[in-house]
């Protein structure tokens, strides 16, 4: 009798036990395009192994960020930090967690073509309309050893409110006097010129199917379409070829403990000039919604998996580039500051 009782009692928290394991959370988040190939394959992977749902919608890294400050969503996701008053805005703190690297690439379409150089003052001039037709002097200045057809140029641009853009502006920006004073920088831009589409995925659907364009996405896309993507000149004097050694040259710099830093135009000689972190963000405290602690924790738990040695191993398969070991302890930091209620 006693025998029994020990196995019915066993047997009844082995089932409670498992029930607690086996219950999942339902976690949504929204933003960049940039990564979407990595969260996907993350969540997907995250998922299987723990019964979490997770969601994420690629709606562009200014919905992301709006959705979080609505709280519709438990996470942004943002290839451009927020800025100090962009965290003001949001109503309660904000964490950043970085996730990968990636770059920005001058993709383009023009057959026989490759390893085309350019520079930020020729991409410039092909945004302002100056430089229209592939042939032009400059480009050829850049590429003696290429012939290069008679053919027009057809830039290619975002259409929403974009990381990408935020990023590549920004380097753009800082680069060159022409497009400081004519265009600027920020998610969402004026172009006098070129196609518009939406996310990276649209502007490599538009460059793809249009011979002689050009514009500008994420590496990842560019790799995974097998798009081809101009060597760009770096702060050396270098051009440079976007891959992951790279792109992780660009970040060889002091990382801030809140993780928020640009690596655009980095000093390294090796860099890829337009490199990025992308960030997961997200509100310090949790407590808030009738959101239940459980669900915070599930969330942690979820980030922390996206910097794991196993979520990075999924970066390096989406053509991303895994974030330093110095980044992942500022990352897990960043991570173990969130917190439920006081």
């Amino acid at each position: 009798m006693k025998n029994s009782i020990k196995i019915l009692v066993f047997v009844s928290f082995a089932a409670l036990l498992a029930s607690c394991t086996n219950s999942s959370e339902n976690i949504s988040g929204a933003g960049a395009t940039f990564p979407a190939p990595f969260y996907n394959i993350v969540i997907k992977d995250y998922a299987a192994a723990t019964g979490d749902k997770i969601s994420y919608g690629a709606t562009g890294s200014g919905a992301g960020i709006r959705s979080l400050k609505d709280k519709t969503v438990d996470f942004g996701a943002t290839d451009l930090f927020l800025s100090d008053m962009e965290m003001e805005e949001m109503g309660a703190r904000i964490v950043h967690i970085p996730t990968c690297l990636g770059a920005v690439v001058m993709s383009y379409n023009l057959k026989g073509v490759e390893n085309l150089k350019l520079n930020s003052s020729v991409v410039s001039q092909i945004y302002a309309g100056k430089i229209t037709n592939w042939n032009d002097v400059q480009i050829k200045q850049l590429n003696p050893e290429i012939a290069l057809p008679d053919k027009a140029i057809t830039p290619v641009y975002r259409s929403d409110g974009s990381g990408t853009t935020a990023v590549f502006s920004e380097y753009m920006d800082a680069t060159d006097s022409l497009w400081h004073a004519k265009t600027g920088k920020g998610k969402s831009l004026n172009f006098s010129t070129g196609i518009a589409a939406k996310g990276n995925s649209g502007v490599a659907g538009v460059i793809a199917e249009t011979e002689g364009s050009i514009g500008y996405i994420g590496s990842e896309y560019a790799f995974a379409l097998n798009l081809a993507a101009a060597l760009f000149q770096n702060s050396s004097g270098k051009f440079i070829k976007a891959d992951a050694k790279s792109i992780s040259a660009a970040a060889n710099r002091d990382m801030p403990d809140d993780t928020r830093i640009s690596i655009v135009n980095a000093p390294d000689s090796n860099a890829y000039p337009i490199s990025t972190f992308t960030w997961i963000i997200t509100y310090k405290n949790q407590n808030y919604n009738a959101r239940t602690e459980e669900h915070a924790q599930s969330l942690k738990r979820f980030l922390n998996y996206i910097i794991s040695a196993k979520g990075q191993a999924a970066a390096e398969k989406t053509f991303f580039a895994p974030i330093p070991p110095a980044v992942i302890e500022k990352a897990r930091a960043a991570v173990e500051s969130i917190e439920y209620g006081d």
